[in-house]
């Protein structure tokens, strides 16, 4: 680096220490609040109390200091950080329980996860962990995964290549050189590429803490790219950076599996939001002891001690502004009835394309701002999760706390396009790429609650167009040609499990479940999600800076659990000042102590811009309707 460089390095850190430290806003992690562990409840019913609250109007809190549209980890986790400084917050929940992709669902004594499969970064005294205990008063438990956590396994029963993928960066690249020999230096290259990459998001954070204007000057004039080797490799494909790495095929596929999780293939994906992920997961992988419902189960007693509360089947059809384009609230449809609520602050967890073209009004989603963020997104591949009840317990059945990413081919690429653009009903009989997790063999509470029973959560890629002529009929009602379609599709991904795991057999499934929703709230008999992603991802970091936007709304984007955590501190919220994270740092060092002494609710300043908004929570200006 440059001695240029260094010096706007140290002077642009000035500035934002200046600019963060002379408006500081009360701080979610002045005090650990971290209580002795309990006793894990698993009484259905009494989890019911928890997160199956109805929406009904006396519920309602009075006073509120923000609404919450979407219950999933954005949500939540926002409206725990907010309680934490003494806010009272309204979460709103179409669904019938809360979590978002966090919930879990039990069909004939089978319990299913929906999306949680692994977290990283979970190591004791990290910054997120360390988040977690305090966003969950200390009662949420992580169990590791095995070593290997995940197995890559390529191409056709006859000629299948399997190869486990280890934690930890040492005995990644170890592993990675014994099964690929001659590749040693493509390998270490990688690892370099993508530690190096990785360490770079920090740059995000610190330009997320400046002023806009700040920020908008530092991206437009291209001094990211000399500032931060992350905005480098942001514009650069994950084939591309790979690619001129190696000419190994295999080698390649391995190196680029885990492209599901983000929902781009690999053509398509930055190398930094890879990147991203792999520094993740290589520390190491954890899955929630209890299932993944005991996230939300967890959160939500803190939202509602400050006051607030989480209610489920409370479709909200859009949010009301005033004349001044600020949002003063949301209108929620009870049967035939339209409620309004007021708050000062209205967040959305609903998804940008869900938020900007359902919940505006016409003539705010016409506006430049609105359609330039837009024009800067594109909805991802759809997905489509299958759920098996087995019969058999873990060992039984040969499951093991871990992961399997099989392809039929190792040119992920060619092989995706190929199968999403081909004959729905060919490409139903042949799937390209399946996902398999055990959430039960992952869970050391699941025999307990279970006995005998054990879980499979299958995911494969689908065009919603192939299931959209359905959309309108119920689910009872759709005919044979859609019961066959459904049937290809479960027997192809069978076959794959089958293949697999050989202990397995078609006898040992007792429940098979495909149901869930899409997009666009239609019922559908498979589970489907949408995941977004950004059309160049980070390569124009201007969609995160939104102080353009004429009304006062903040959008939380929520692609999974993990890149909540990324997406909430680019977004300048409630999570990532210094001070915040200087706590953070404090209070992974202690050990668990009661509380000596009540949290201090700080009044925030009174604001009237934008930028203020965006870094403080609370603070957005009263309407005046």
């Amino acid at each position: 680096m440059s001695t240029s460089v260094v010096i706007i390095l140290v002077a642009l850190i000035v500035v934002i220490i200046k600019y963060v430290f002379s408006s500081r806003g009360p701080n979610p992690f002045e005090t650990d609040t971290r209580e002795p562990l309990k006793k894990m409840v698993h009484d259905k019913k009494e989890k019911k109390k928890v997160l199956k609250q109805g929406f009904v109007a006396s519920k309602l809190p009075d006073n509120l200091d923000a609404i919450i549209i979407g219950s999933g980890i954005g949500g939540l986790g926002l409206a725990v950080l907010l309680a934490k400084v003494g806010k009272k917050v309204l979460v709103l929940e179409q669904h019938d329980r809360a979590g978002g992709c966090c919930h879990t669902f039990t069909e004939k004594g089978f319990e299913f996860d929906v999306g949680i499969h692994y977290i990283g970064g979970l190591e004791d005294h990290k910054p997120l962990r360390c988040m977690l205990d305090q966003m969950t008063n200390g009662q949420l438990q992580w169990e590791p995964l095995d070593n290997p956590f995940d197995h890559v396994v390529l191409g056709p029963p006859e000629n299948r290549r399997h190869y486990p993928i280890y934690s930890g960066w040492s005995r990644f690249t170890e592993e990675l050189k014994k099964r690929f020999p001659g590749e040693e230096k493509a390998i270490d290259e990688y690892v370099k590429l993508t530690k190096k990459t990785g360490r770079g998001i920090w740059f995000l954070v610190l330009l997320k803490l400046c002023s806009v204007p700040l920020a908008k000057f530092l991206v437009y004039t291209g001094l990211v790219k000399r500032l931060s080797f992350f905005f480098r490799m942001a514009p650069r494909s994950l084939t591309e950076v790979v690619n001129e790495l190696t000419e190994n095929k295999d080698l390649r596929a391995v190196l680029t599996y885990v492209f599901g999780t983000y929902g781009n293939i690999p053509k398509d994906a930055s190398f930094a939001m890879h990147s991203l992920l792999l520094c993740h997961y290589l520390n190491g992988a954890w899955y929630p002891k209890g299932g993944a419902s005991q996230i939300a189960y967890h959160m939500i007693p803190i939202i509602e001690k400050a006051g607030g509360a989480v209610l489920v089947r409370a479709p909200v059809n859009r949010i009301l502004f005033n004349e001044d384009k600020e949002a003063y609230g949301v209108s929620v449809m009870k049967g035939q009835e339209e409620i309004h609520i007021r708050a000062p602050m209205v967040i959305s967890n609903a998804g940008i394309f869900n938020t900007y073209q359902k919940l505006l009004p016409e003539d705010l989603q016409a506006t430049p701002a609105i359609q330039k963020q837009l024009s800067m997104m594109k909805r991802g591949a759809t997905g489509v999760s299958v759920f098996l009840g087995l019969t058999g317990t873990k060992e039984e059945l040969g499951l093991k706390a871990d992961n399997y990413w099989v392809f039929a081919d190792n040119n992920f690429d060619e092989l995706m396009e190929n199968y999403v653009n081909g004959n729905r009903e060919e490409s139903a009989k042949n799937i390209p790429f399946l996902f398999v997790a055990s959430p039960s063999a992952k869970d050391s509470t699941s025999e307990e609650r279970s006995p005998g029973k054990s879980t499979l959560t299958l995911f494969f890629f689908a065009k919603y167009e192939w299931f959209e002529e359905w959309k309108d009929n119920k689910v009872t009602n759709r005919g044979t040609d859609y019961k066959e379609l459904k049937e290809t599709f479960t027997d192809s991904v069978l076959k794959m499990v089958m293949d697999i795991f050989p202990k397995i057999t078609r006898d040992k499934v007792k429940f098979q479940n495909h149901h869930g929703r899409s997009m666009n709230n239609s019922s559908h008999n498979y589970h489907f999600y949408t995941v977004i992603v950004f059309k160049v991802v980070f390569s124009d970091v201007a969609f995160f800076i939104i102080g353009d936007v004429y009304f006062y709304i903040l959008i939380i984007l929520s692609l999974d659990f993990a890149s909540y955590f990324i997406v909430l501190c680019c977004l300048k919220t409630y999570i990532c000042s210094l001070t915040c994270f200087l706590c953070l740092c404090r209070l992974s060092t202690l050990t668990l102590e009661p509380p000596s002494q009540t949290h201090t609710t700080l009044e925030p300043p009174k604001v009237k811009s934008m930028e203020q908004i965006m870094a403080w929570p609370g603070s957005a200006p009263n309407s005046t309707l």
